[in-house]
């Protein structure tokens, strides 16, 4: 067994460290605060500590990650190997140093220190150092090319953070905002990944280090900055969108890892390993390997036939998660991706590996057929709600958009043109099939993973056999726009055609009972044909096929109405009957109104109008609303005289909601006589009209009485109102009087001239 120099003192460390998260984690689900065991593992500066809750769950979440992070303090404390260190002269020594000090520096973000800006100039030096000396250090061991590359990007990436650091320290934040960041951030993984290039070829640093490099590269993807050099990072619903970055900052500790271990194997002398010549699997016959490099390229054609480069496109779960949880790295390198297969890509990785065919290439090239695959079938199975928080980046917009959506783009406003990635799924995973065929190791040296990865794949390429033959057809947007957001403006009318309310009815909280409800995401047609398939047993009325269904024809008659014969006959007999007793009812209360007496003024007016027809209210409030542009007046809806009030520029009148209104109007030009014979209420109020417009209107129902300001005129008004019960064919039949008076006339004095309650 290999011993390192402070093995055991590195080993005692992390099961300490281990030890004092299981004891917060069982004292959390005891006290139920996990805060804690919270800010120990995943968050030291507890931003995100006020989010968290007494989740029984949490502990065996963050129990595991400790472990991982454990692993990582043995892996930098425990040092080189014992016995002679290694000689590899000045700058080798000097490296150590440096890589050792970068470890510090990562070191003291779990340490409870506030912030120093300038630390993080601090750390850029030493990472240019440490760039600086990897350029030298490799010199000769691999091509000039790399190591131009990894001392370019390097630079590059630490000047980069320096620029950033000290923009936004003055305030200027030069790259907030810009499109392009994306490709400086991805200047320290392309480092990163040249230099594990280098890494993997020199014989001073083992396969361990290597890995560990990758596997930090592959984190710096997922987290939400651009480095992941910093390994650690109100109600009770759990914010996983704040939650998640302080996970994977908590679980990516390889970099950290890898810093270490690139130190420790350079002052370690390292076994000699012969290199061992890859294993090349023999040619076979060339058909079956043609057939595995077009299948790709079928659906790829398809798709840019009709003007379609992309595989997924911007509308799919694994796009949304990309989006939310990782940074714009990420982002742009899964555009490419989508890109790429979208355009038949993964068909010259097959050319290459079905060239060279050595092991290592053909399972790499499988496995990623499969992954792809199985990505595939997950968007289109899932549905993400693919919100922009802007416009929709990198993507064109033309090819995605709905004609007239604004920002930000909503899922119901995305496009999904082209075919079904299932297309793409079964070709790809077909392609692996072939490959794991053809090139698949001899029964003696095959594992059974491998056995058993075959098996899986050959399961869900029949599986997305069938559900691959759905076409991917348009899915109508059902939001539809309010009435304000068209009276402002801001949205277009839309009139849905019968089938499009059909296919709405079916969908969310529109569903209509007892019927199967769809996806947003399920295209039209699918849809309709179950609606179909429905009109048929509607039609048929049998009884036994409605039983074995559970369904009642009742209740299939309203949602068929726009696409069955049989629906719609039922349905527009009982609109007519019912059309019929509304006329009934119109009718009656016109025939009230015309017999209502007429009011007979004691003194000309200057204007009078009878409403010809019954009037009525939502909630039985008529009001007036003169804006001036000055503070809102809130208007009194309990008067104590029970029928109107008034305050500047608001008149309201208030009556009973449930039945209808024959309504006068007068307008004078001096005061009336009071009239009390035959009113229930009669008062008046003083008015100022801001506008010359004193028009009672109820909005929910549409009512809208003419004006009573006289001939436009601003100013001071006293307006009466009088109000009397008419009986009609019984009391539940009942309409009501409104005679409304207007003239100018100074004075806010209210006025009760009668007050009883009706008979």
């Amino acid at each position: 067994m290999r011993r390192h120099r402070f093995g055991r003192l590195a080993a005692g460390f992390a099961a300490l460290y281990l030890a004092v998260v299981i004891v917060l984690a069982v004292v959390g689900l005891v006290t139920g605060d996990l805060v804690p065991l919270w800010r120990v593992v995943a968050d030291p500066d507890g931003y995100t500590a006020d989010e968290i809750r007494a989740w029984p769950w949490l502990p065996a979440l963050l129990v595991p990650i400790a472990a991982v992070q454990a692993w990582a303090y043995r892996e930098v404390l425990r040092g080189r190997l014992r016995g002679e260190p290694a000689r590899h002269g000045r700058e080798v020594r000097l490296l150590r140093v440096a890589l050792y000090a970068m470890v510090v520096y990562v070191l003291t973000w779990r340490l409870p220190i506030p912030y120093l800006w300038w630390m993080s100039l601090v750390a850029d030096v030493i990472e240019l150092v440490v760039i600086w000396l990897f350029f030298r250090v490799l010199w000769g061991s691999t091509r000039r090319w790399p190591q131009v590359l990894m001392l370019v990007t390097g630079v590059l990436s630490v000047m980069h953070d320096v620029v950033t650091t000290i923009s936004y320290q003055t305030g200027d934040y030069l790259f907030a905002g810009q499109d392009w960041t994306w490709a400086l951030d991805s200047l320290w993984s392309v480092w990163l990944v040249s230099l594990l290039v280098a890494q993997a070829r020199d014989p001073r640093w083992s396969g361990a280090t290597v890995r560990a490099g990758v596997i930090a590269v592959i984190f710096s993807l997922l987290s939400s900055g651009s480095v992941s050099i910093v390994a650690f990072g109100g109600s009770d619903a759990v914010a996983w969108k704040l939650m998640m970055p302080s996970l994977l900052g908590a679980v990516s500790v390889f970099s950290l890892v890898w810093w270490a271990r690139s130190a420790h194997d350079l002052g370690t002398l390292q076994p000699s390993a012969p290199r061992t010549k890859p294993v090349r699997a023999r040619a076979k016959w060339w058909p079956l390997p043609a057939v595995a490099i077009v299948l790709p390229l079928v659906p790829a054609a398809v798709n840019l036939a009709q003007g379609v480069p992309f595989w997924l496109g911007p509308k799919n779960v694994l796009g949304d998660a990309v989006r939310e949880y990782t940074g714009s790295e990420a982002t742009a390198y899964w555009f490419a991706l989508d890109l790429l297969v979208g355009v038949g890509a993964p068909a010259v990785l097959i050319l290459v590996a079905v060239r060279r065919r050595t092991r290592t290439l053909l399972r790499a090239t499988t496995l990623s057929l499969f992954l792809l695959g199985g990505a595939g079938a997950v968007s289109t199975f899932t549905s993400g709600h693919s919100t922009f928080f802007g416009e929709l980046w990198l993507y064109p917009e033309s090819l995605y958009v709905e004609r007239g959506a604004v920002v930000p783009y909503d899922g119901t406003e995305l496009l999904s043109p082209g075919i079904s990635p299932l297309w793409y799924a079964l070709a790809l995973t077909a392609s692996g099939l072939i490959l794991l065929f053809l090139y698949a190791a001899p029964p003696d040296h095959r594992v059974r993973h491998h056995v058993l990865l075959a098996g899986l794949a050959s399961a869900v390429a029949l599986c997305l056999l069938p559900a691959a033959d759905m076409a991917r057809g348009p899915a109508t947007d059902c939001d539809m726009p309010e009435s304000w957001e068209i009276d402002t403006g801001e949205a277009e009318p839309r009139e849905l055609t019968a089938e499009q309310k059909f296919v709405c009815s079916l969908r969310g909280d529109h569903r209509a009972q007892s019927l199967h409800v769809f996806p947003d995401t399920t295209p039209d047609q699918v849809v309709l044909a179950y609606g179909r398939h429905l009109c048929g047993v509607h039609t048929r009325n049998d009884p036994r096929e409605l039983a074995r269904l559970k369904v009642d024809r009742a209740s299939l008659t309203d949602p068929l109405a726009g696409i069955c014969p049989s629906a719609t006959t039922i349905v527009q007999a009982a609109k007519a009957e019912q059309d019929q007793e509304i006329a009934a009812m119109q009718a009656d209360s016109q025939a009230m109104c015309d017999a209502t007496p007429r009011h007979r003024p004691r003194t000309k007016p200057a204007r009078a109008i009878r409403m010809k027809e019954p009037q009525w209210t939502d909630y039985g409030v008529l009001q007036t609303y003169e804006e001036e542009g000055e503070e809102e007046t809130e208007p009194d809806m309990d008067p104590g005289n029970g029928l109107v009030s008034s305050a500047r520029g608001i008149l309201s009148v208030m009556t009973h909601p449930d039945f209808d209104l024959c309504v006068t109007l007068e307008t004078y030009t001096r005061r009336p006589p009071v009239e009390t014979k035959g009113w229930d209420k009669v008062v008046e109020v003083g008015y100022y009209s801001p506008g010359g417009q004193i028009v009672l209107y109820d909005s929910l129902s549409g009512t809208e009485l003419p004006n009573l300001a006289l001939n436009g005129r601003k100013g001071h008004y006293r307006i009466r109102v009088h109000y009397a019960w008419f009986p009609w064919k019984g009391e539940a039949q009942s309409g009501q009087r409104l005679l409304i008076m207007a003239y100018p006339g100074k004075g806010d004095r209210e006025i009760v001239h009668r007050n009883r309650k009706s008979t």
